[in-house]
């Protein structure tokens, strides 16, 4: 089988480290998620922050502490070893990035699963509208916005946001497809003048990605899945691990069955 069709080729892929490139465009018709992993101190706050910012949070599920499972999401998944690169985080900095957690695991961690706005892109291509990232071989870019998240403990922040670019009819038509799916970030949040929500220069990016937006286009931006682990860099905790952008753990779950 393809482990650009089926989610558990993929994931068996990724742990045995065959693969370790973003995911969009892998696994059509699936779900993709974004994890944060924490310290159970620190879970109770992060799930309330998820709460607090559906859009960019949308929680679906929770580990048991210290478990690697999660089962609702599909069979035997490992989320210490299905993504295809994680990034670790020491005092709210970059520690480093791994392809696989099994030396860094400890029993306090608690895995949050977020649905990702990959999971909604073969419905923009099925309508006829470009997914540049994909078309250029890589993710999309992401933002940190000047937006605030509403704060729970420690964890507060800004917005990080997606960007994919569109005409007019096409940003209309990406408005209607995305908003039916607010558990994989449902509709933009902005488009037009990227200067609105404080990102400066729309070439650089704080998480790298590939895009264009050429002649009779312009920006159009989602909540992102990456708002947590700005969200624990400003909280400065001793610890967290977060999929590395682009690299998301794919999930057994059919879209079609998140449809609202």
């Amino acid at each position: 089988m393809d482990i650009r069709t089926h989610p558990r080729e993929f994931r068996r892929a990724a742990r045995a480290g065959l693969y370790d490139g973003p995911t969009a465009g892998y696994c059509n018709g699936y779900v993709q998620v974004n994890l944060m992993i924490l310290p159970k101190e620190y879970a109770a706050d992060f799930e309330n922050f998820c709460a607090l910012n559906p859009r960019a949070c949308p929680l679906l599920a929770v580990s048991d502490v210290g478990s690697w499972s999660m089962p609702t999401l599909g069979e035997d998944i490992d989320v210490r070893t299905d993504v295809p690169r994680y990034t670790v985080y020491r005092n709210g900095k970059f520690s480093e990035s791994r392809i696989d957690l099994i030396r860094h695991w400890r029993d306090d961690l608690v895995t949050f699963a977020l649905g990702c706005s990959f999971s909604f892109e073969h419905l923009l291509l099925k309508h006829g509208l470009p997914v540049r990232h994909i078309e250029l071989g890589g993710s999309a870019p992401v933002f940190v916005s000047n937006i605030d998240n509403v704060k729970s403990g420690p964890f507060g922040g800004k917005l990080a946001v997606s960007m994919r670019p569109f005409n007019v009819a096409q940003t209309i038509k990406a408005i209607e497809i995305t908003s039916r799916f607010p558990q994989v970030h449902g509709a933009p949040v902005h488009f037009g003048n990227p200067h609105d929500i404080g990102i400066a220069d729309i070439t650089r990016p704080e998480f790298h990605g590939l895009s264009s937006v050429r002649t009779g286009e312009f920006p159009v931006f989602w909540a992102c899945g990456l708002t947590p682990q700005v969200a624990v860099m400003a909280a400065e905790i001793p610890f967290a691990i977060g999929h590395a952008a682009g690299h998301m753990l794919i999930t057994d779950l059919p879209i079609e069955d998140f449809l609202s």
